[in-house]
């Protein structure tokens, strides 16, 4: 692990590319790997994008490297498909939405499966997103699979949360819902070329109003990947987002689910087994008996 560890750090591709399968799979390994590049992480700003099915994030995120680039920033990409119900691997596979940007060394793109796991989004990202960082990656944008509510799971893992939505998703934008909305940094409005447009800005801006009154009112910027219209004025929305907030929220909750996991991995069954039956017996309440057990 410590020569795939310094190939990763020295910004090796085919490192990095190695250690990403390892941390996917999980295990001694990927944890003795991830303690070792822990220590050279905190530098890339993480963007999350979602939306709905057919907002057209995949066009808006090659867009976005594209301009990037154009910046002069290397890019690293975390595409989060969906699982084959064979082999459980990502249905689509590494590079094959943003072919314009695969010969480019100063892109990465990789696809990961999301496995099932609830808001579509794979558990080994945030070691995958330190292995991007620890390679010197400035940037890495964090495409989840599109399926409205559920992916409010990505303000776990992005420093900036992306919320791109289209024209004619119907009634009142039936596909955001108030906790997706609650996420967002920034909103989007992309194929901004197609009628109704403007009516799509105006009821998400409508919709920000219900937003509790001490909270940053996010921006709404209107896109079009056909002929590049927003795409600047986008990455300059996500320079004016505070990056340090969105971090520590980041580290808080993965704290905070590594914690649950190491106490659900102590658990032992005769103890859980023991809480069922005082609770079942009625001799303790399921707080109390999940307190005794946490030892408060």
């Amino acid at each position: 692990m410590t020569s795939l560890a310094a190939g990763v750090i020295a910004g090796d591709q085919a490192s990095l590319a190695r250690a990403m399968s390892i941390l996917e799979r999980g295990g001694s390994d990927a944890e003795a790997l991830r303690s070792t590049l822990a220590r050279h992480t905190g530098t890339a700003s993480v963007i999350g994008v979602t939306g709905p099915p057919g907002a057209g994030k995949s066009s808006l995120v090659g867009a976005m490297v594209g301009s990037l680039r154009a910046r002069g920033t290397n890019v690293a990409v975390l595409a989060v498909d969906p699982s084959s119900p064979v082999s459980g691997g990502a249905v689509l596979g590494d590079r094959t939405r943003m072919g314009a940007h695969t010969t480019d060394p100063g892109v990465f793109i990789r696809s990961i499966a999301s496995r099932g796991h609830p808001g579509g989004l794979a558990r080994a990202v945030p070691a995958l997103i330190d292995a991007i960082d620890a390679a010197g990656w400035e940037v890495v944008i964090l495409e989840t699979v599109g399926s409205g509510q559920s992916d409010i799971d990505i303000v776990e893992y992005a420093d900036v949360a992306v919320l791109v939505s289209v024209p004619g998703l119907g009634d009142d934008i039936q596909a955001i819902k108030a906790g997706v909305l609650e996420i967002a940094d920034v909103l989007v409005v992309n194929k901004a070329d197609l009628p109704g447009a403007e009516q799509t800005a105006r009821e998400l801006e409508r919709m920000l109003r219900l937003r509790a009154t001490d909270a940053v009112r996010p921006p709404v910027v209107r896109t079009s990947v056909a002929d590049g219209t927003g795409v600047p004025a986008l990455l300059d929305a996500l320079d004016g987002v505070s990056k340090t907030k969105g971090r520590h929220r980041r580290l808080r909750r993965e704290i905070t689910r590594e914690a649950e996991a190491e106490f659900a991995r102590r658990l032992r069954p005769e103890q859980l087994d023991a809480a069922c039956a005082a609770v079942l017996a009625g001799s303790r309440g399921v707080g109390e008996a999940a307190k005794e057990l946490a030892g408060f």
